[in-house]
């Protein structure tokens, strides 16, 4: 049985994941965790003159369901939500783009990655 503290560890170590991930490939990070009111973001980060709203699903590669499959219409519809109120705040003014980090974690402790740019509700 899962406990909270069991998918928070793996959550977290999704999104360290995820980060190393993107500075990898260039990207500038402006925030972890971003909160506004009843609005979260995971990550948002920065390519050339791109802002990426980045959702990051971790699942057990055992699990029920893939991290695809927690990016629902809900999910995408509370993403742009919070994304209006990033660029209101930060008063953005450069191309907003959506993008889908899958974590999946395996039991010898290996992270896959999967990087889904301008992804939309599945």
């Amino acid at each position: 049985m899962k406990t909270n503290s069991d998918k928070t560890e793996i959550g977290q170590r999704g999104e360290d994941a995820a980060v190393r991930f993107l500075y990898s490939q260039g990207f500038d990070i402006l925030h972890r965790n971003w909160r506004s009111s009843r609005y979260e973001i995971d990550i948002i980060a920065r390519s050339e003159n791109v802002i990426h709203i980045v959702e990051v699903k971790c699942r057990k590669s055992n699990g029920l369901t893939t991290p695809y499959d927690a990016m629902t219409a809900k999910k995408f519809d509370s993403l742009v939500s919070a994304a209006q109120r990033y660029i209101e705040q930060y008063n953005v003014d450069c191309e907003i783009q959506f993008d889908l980090i899958a974590a999946t974690h395996y039991p010898d402790g290996n992270i896959e990655i999967d990087y889904v740019p301008d992804v939309r509700p599945f």
